[in-house]
């Protein structure tokens, strides 16, 4: 079977579902949810308490009913012994006097503490120091919303909020003594953990061949280059990760490369992509930025190569772009005519073809994420996927050689027209397959949470809760992925690996339309098998590509096997999209 036959999803050839990964990764999940959310909070401590005496009812009755003139007082003047109150309640006037003099409820404050554990959501604590008086409590969250509250002396509030886009939010908590006439006020400001996307016309910031971001030189095994984003080539500061388009090339034996925040960050044993050599190979990565503003990129092999990082766009807790994902559809296929016309794009040409407003994605995206496949190539050459208009960039998404068959994730701004382009910057025509996986707008409610990245399957080996085996031809590997403990994931960040590949074939990813079974029940069949292609290989390839993909109703991701010989997959998971 040849490659583009394979990339086509043709053929199918029903097979028998593999049972389900016994173990899930929730866990994993949650706890690396709470750990990057909960590295963003404030805390406000009681001593920084605002107090406010407010005007009383009876000074606003006394003022309503003062006489204006003398003679009308005299007139309307009780008797002696009519007015002259009683001992007790002279004695309880005065003491009220002096309650008001020296500060009514003078131990009246509020420590407020605000964390999350979400990309949007506040939990906050407000711990409230008062007299045994009845207090009325207003939250103010920032947005424009507010939360009331009724407590009785010394009281501990816990109250939660979520925000509907990114940002930093003045959170307020005002307790109000009516009794006594006295206010208190505190708060903080407040950072969503989670971020939203901007996208960026593909811009070279790293390239060590001509020295691009870097001295020229290749990166020796064993060894880093480190590249600044924030601040460099109109990305700002203050931005929380970037979405690079990484590349090694110059290759001159097998290794893999790690990409992650640098200063003040252990490197992670994870992998963004893996070559061999003579091959140039590219894969997205969306890696939290440092600090400092940079990220670095590790070549963990044992010898030189050269390194590439192209940046496609950048998240900050500016209310820019959510994410919404979906189901992978296809948008185009020269081979079917899908989307342009049938015949392979010529060299160094381009087509235009239009994403916004169609198969469900909504006209005002502003970007989108894109699995894009070169198959049947005629020669050696680069792809680019650019906005629908504006000139090609100098930046590249792929690399392939003669008839290889080659896929990687892409995010493309997208033009107004809701068009975007694919150049074909080879001097030989090739086929070209695009599936959308998701997109960016203004009203998608999603934001990116990057945490450290972990590794949930190898089937290499058992442990990471694989039973055993390898990744059996013609069948899948679910996983359960969405604890309860995180709400509102839209979708997983995950960098998927296929390695000691037997033969020639290709990786689909889908949510699972079944939940997990329950420990002791026979494993859920099969869903519909995708005709989507995440990555393709060939026999000895170890191929790499970021996965953005949504765990549907149930919090389960499916991993098709849709080749027809056994391999290995590896699984790293970076980070999720989060609406709450």
């Amino acid at each position: 079977m040849t490659a583009a036959f394979v990339a086509a999803g043709l053929g199918i050839i029903p097979g028998i579902a593999q049972a389900a990964d016994p173990v899930p990764v929730a866990a994993g999940v949650a706890e690396a949810i709470a750990e990057a959310s909960t590295s963003e909070g404030f805390h406000s401590p009681a001593d920084r308490t605002i107090r406010t005496t407010l005007p009383t009812a009876t000074d606003g009755k006394a003022k309503a009913n003062a006489p204006t003139t003398a003679p009308q007082k005299a007139q309307t003047a009780p008797t002696t012994q009519a007015a002259a109150p009683t001992a007790q309640a002279a004695e309880a006037a005065a003491t009220e006097q002096a309650a008001l003099d020296a500060g009514a409820n003078p131990t009246l404050a509020v420590d407020v503490s605000g964390t999350s554990y979400t990309a949007h959501g506040i939990e906050l604590t407000a711990l409230i120091t008062s007299a045994d008086f009845a207090l009325d409590i207003v939250v103010d969250w920032g947005d424009g919303k507010t939360d009331t509250f009724t407590a009785q002396g010394n009281y501990e509030l816990h109250a939660s909020h979520v925000y509907d886009k990114s940002g930093q939010y003045q959170v307020q908590v005002k307790v109000t003594d009516t009794a006594n006439a006295v206010q208190a006020t505190n708060g903080g400001a407040f950072l969503t953990p989670g971020a939203d996307f901007t996208p960026h016309t593909p811009t070279r910031l790293l390239d060590t061949r001509n020295g691009t971001g870097a001295a020229v030189g290749k990166v020796p095994g064993q060894g880093s280059a480190r590249v600044k984003v924030a601040g460099n080539a109109s990305v700002p500061a203050g931005v929380t990760a970037v979405a690079l388009n990484v590349t090694v090339t110059e290759t001159i034996d097998s290794g893999h490369v790690t990409v992650w925040p640098g200063a003040g960050y252990d490197r992670p044993n994870t992998s963004n992509l893996n070559y061999t050599a003579g091959r140039s190979v590219p894969n997205m990565v969306i890696v939290p930025v440092g600090e400092d503003g940079y990220v670095e990129l590790f070549n963990g092999g044992w010898q030189p190569v050269d390194l590439i990082a192209d940046v496609t766009g950048y998240f900050t807790r500016a209310s820019v772009s959510g994410y919404t994902s979906m189901t992978p559809a296809r948008f185009v296929d020269t081979r079917e005519g899908v989307g342009t016309t049938r015949g392979k794009l010529a060299a160094r040409s381009a087509f235009t073809t239009r994403i916004g407003g169609l198969q469900g994605v909504p006209q005002n995206v502003t970007a989108v994420a894109l699995n894009v496949t070169v198959t049947e190539p005629e020669g050696p050459g680069h792809m680019t996927a650019f906005s629908g208009t504006g000139p090609v960039p100098t930046a590249s998404n792929l690399n392939f050689v003669p008839g290889q068959t080659v896929a990687n994730a892409v995010i493309v701004p997208v033009a107004a027209d809701g068009t975007i382009k694919i150049f074909n910057g080879a001097w030989s025509p090739t086929h070209v397959v695009v599936d959308v996986v998701g997109y960016y707008s203004p009203d998608s409610k999603a934001a990116f949470l990057p945490f450290t990245p972990f590794r949930t399957l190898d089937t290499r080996e058992e442990a990471y809760g694989w039973p055993g085996g390898r990744f059996r031809a013609r069948e899948f590997i679910t996983k359960g992925f969405t604890p309860e403990a995180a709400t509102g994931v839209e979708a997983y960040v995950l960098n998927a690996t296929v390695t000691e590949t037997r033969g020639t074939g290709f990786l689909s990813v889908a949510p699972s339309p079944y939940a997990l079974p329950v420990e002791g029940e026979p494993a859920a069949p099969a869903g519909p098998r995708p005709v989507s292609s995440t990555l393709n290989w060939t026999t000895g390839d170890t191929v790499p590509n970021l996965v953005q993909a949504s765990d549907g109703d149930h919090g389960v991701i499916t991993f098709w096997n849709q080749g027809h010989e056994d391999a290995d997959l590896v699984l790293d998971v970076f980070g999720v999209y989060q609406t709450k």
